[in-house]
């Protein structure tokens, strides 16, 4: 992850010590998460597909959004999924990343590629229109605004959450010609999603005798070694990926993808909640339910005469 500030050797001594005597610095259970929160920011009604998680102090905006271009020639029935992670020197002190792509980046675009793709958890081919010729191309752009440690998971929340809420524009096909909808004129259709994954990072310390999930920056900087489970709810494990030079036995392996389910599940969720909630407050005052007054009432009325 992006290299802010190294901590002292006093503070690195310290954290171990700690780690030793079964305590974390912020009091948590090795196996706890921070507070985890989930928001749809929009500006208007119509807008959909922007989520906001914050876990703990780390702080990530996913912003989806779509248009038509041509697919593949190799993937002729297939739309395109497109996901892009953008780090600022803004998100921690210490961070410059000089103009130039972070190698962190990379990682986390890859990471959370397989996690989508591998778990096919995004129908990409609802998203042909005329197979061959035009499809829906969705982009994904996440942005890190406070890195307080764990970014892989709060981004991956974040871009699951975002993808459950977008909506893509309708369309109609006659011929050869295809009409898209604005907002205004037809509501939006959602994303065909399966089984949503979501990552669980585990750090290593001691030569791999202590494990702990969901590390703040300080113990991310500490660290001997990482290993990131992505799964779904149902427990069918996508990736996991290793990170770091210490040893993890295949039992080690076994109790961290077991540890993970719980979390996943947690995070499964607190997105549906974030969804459900938002759909109430999306509805406040009853907008949707004058709606159907009005149309019953057209229905009722009788002819003059």
């Amino acid at each position: 992850m992006p290299h802010a500030t190294a901590p002292s050797t006093n503070e690195s001594s310290f954290l171990l010590a700690a780690l030793r005597e079964n305590v974390r610095l912020d009091s948590r259970p090795f196996d706890a998460y921070r507070p985890i929160s989930l928001t749809f920011p929009s500006s208007s009604p119509d807008t959909y597909g922007q989520s906001e998680v914050r876990i703990g102090k780390t702080r990530v905006l996913c912003v989806i959004s779509s248009e038509v271009v041509a697919p593949y020639p190799d993937r002729k029935f297939d739309g395109v999924l497109t996901i892009s992670c953008e780090m600022s020197p803004l998100m921690s002190a210490g961070v410059d990343t000089g103009g130039r792509p972070d190698p962190s980046e990379t990682i986390l675009t890859t990471l959370l590629d397989k996690s989508i793709r591998r778990s096919r958890s995004l129908d990409t081919e609802s998203l042909c229109i005329v197979a061959g010729q035009k499809c829906f191309s969705i982009r994904a752009d996440l942005h890190i605004l406070d890195h307080d440690g764990n970014l892989l998971d709060a981004c991956c929340l974040a871009l699951v959450a975002a993808l459950a809420h977008y909506r893509r524009p309708d369309y109609e096909v006659h011929g050869e010609d295809v009409k898209i909808f604005s907002a205004q004129e037809r509501d939006g259709v959602k994303l065909t999603l399966r089984d949503w994954p979501f990552c669980v990072s585990s750090s290593y310390f001691d030569a791999g005798t202590i494990t702990i999930t969901d590390a703040n920056l300080l113990e991310e900087q500490c660290r001997e070694g990482e290993v990131v489970v992505a799964m779904t709810r149902h427990g069918e494990v996508v990736q996991v990926a290793k990170y770091g030079g210490v040893a993890v036995d295949a039992l080690g392996m076994l109790q961290v993808v077991e540890q993970s389910l719980a979390k996943v599940k947690m995070m499964d969720g607190v997105v549906k909640e974030a969804l459900a909630r938002d759909e109430r407050e999306r509805d406040k005052g009853g907008v949707m339910k004058a709606e159907l007054s009005a149309e019953n009432e057209r229905v009722m009325e009788r002819p003059v005469g």
